[in-house]
């Protein structure tokens, strides 16, 4: 029984330890505290009040195959005072993706509504790029609203978009 408690108490204070994460836009470089203005931008043009980042905002992954450290900013859990929908609507949330160039600056890849995405898994040829695939609003495949849309791209250092038919 004092084994049980002990792993309660254990586990209720790993999960306070994680939910007490801050995040830090400072920790980022200047291309992603670029793309995460937008949050400020939006809420103040909106007279919503302070930005709150979720502690996971930001995801830094390799996603050209270059070893170095791409980004994707995703606003999903962003909130502008206490409005939780402001950077998210009927096609999803804003998600920004940034390629790092080889001179170390950011290049901002795609900035878009997405309902999911998935980061599919790394390629057996080393340095290959990696593909995201994207559930999108139904209407970017000539469909309507909740109806599944699906577009996969292999992420490199040349924007993109998806354009709707």
């Amino acid at each position: 029984m004092r084994y049980l408690i002990l792993m309660l108490a254990l586990f209720s204070s790993a999960v306070r330890a994680e939910d007490t994460r801050t995040f830090n836009p400072a920790d980022y470089p200047a291309g992603v505290q670029k793309a995460l203005r937008y949050a400020n931008e939006e809420c103040t043009s909106q007279d919503g009040g302070e930005v709150s980042f979720a502690p996971d905002t930001v995801r830094r992954i390799d996603l050209t195959g270059d070893g170095r450290d791409d980004y994707i900013v995703d606003f999903g859990e962003t909130k502008c005072g206490d409005r939780e929908t402001t950077y998210c609507g009927t096609g999803g949330c804003v998600i920004k993706i940034l390629a790092t160039l080889p001179d170390g600056n950011l290049r901002e890849v795609f900035d878009g509504y997405v309902l999911r995405y998935k980061i599919m898994p790394p390629p057996t040829k080393r340095g290959a790029a990696r593909s995201i695939r994207f559930d999108l609003h139904g209407s970017f495949c000539g469909g309507f609203g909740p109806q599944a849309c699906v577009k996969q791209k292999t992420i490199t250092a040349t924007p993109f978009a998806f354009k709707q038919p």
